[in-house]
């Protein structure tokens, strides 16, 4: 069971990873899981922002780098931000979105995070960062070009220069946590004068 919605999670987010065409639109309604109809995409926009959400709360707890640490809590704060701009947009077009839960690619990224060791966790942050990043911006640039209902997509083209933004600064974080600062000398421990 866990590896058919391993698979169907994979499946879906692949599918809004992939350009569209005018043919697909039609198709998009037709299948409520498509990355291009408003209830498909507000499931993967919603799992994105979580796991950025989950996974930069994991990073404030374990970076020692200040760097890291920054832009962690930049995505809490931003990620935050537009899932509240797509839970309100869902509110003005009458939907009733579930509560944002993680789909598979991003539980599978989380748990790698969960298990890197203290002094690769940063590299595994910057690389899980880019990662869904890369994912998330394909998502927002798709369903803003070919998504089925216009509200979402004004909400995706607003999300599209955040998440860009994002990927711009998350290629630019350090691979290594700093080397921890020397201890000072334990008073009384020099010598005085004689």
């Amino acid at each position: 069971m866990k590896a058919l919605m391993v698979a169907a999670g994979a499946a879906m987010l692949l599918a809004g990873c992939t350009s569209a065409t005018e043919a697909d639109v039609p198709v998009a309604a037709a299948d409520p899981m498509s990355p291009l109809s408003a209830p498909g995409y507000m499931a993967m926009a919603a799992s994105s922002d979580l796991f950025e959400i989950e996974s930069s709360r994991l990073a404030l707890q374990r970076s020692r780098n200040p760097q890291v640490r920054q832009f962690a809590q930049m995505m809490i704060d931003h990620h935050t931000r537009t899932s509240a701009d797509l839970m309100a947009v869902a509110r003005q077009t009458g939907m009733n979105p579930p509560p944002p839960q993680m789909l598979p690619p991003q539980m599978d990224a989380m748990a790698r995070l969960q298990s890197a060791g203290p002094m690769d966790f940063d590299a595994a942050y910057k690389r899980e960062q880019i990662a869904a990043h890369q994912q998330a911006l394909m998502l927002h640039q798709n369903y803003a070009a070919q998504g089925d209902m216009e509200p979402f997509r004004m909400a995706a083209s607003r999300t599209v220069p955040i998440i860009q933004s994002h990927l711009d600064q998350a290629q630019m974080l350090p691979d290594y946590a700093p080397a921890p600062a020397p201890m000072p000398a334990p008073a009384g421990s020099g010598e005085r004068g004689r």
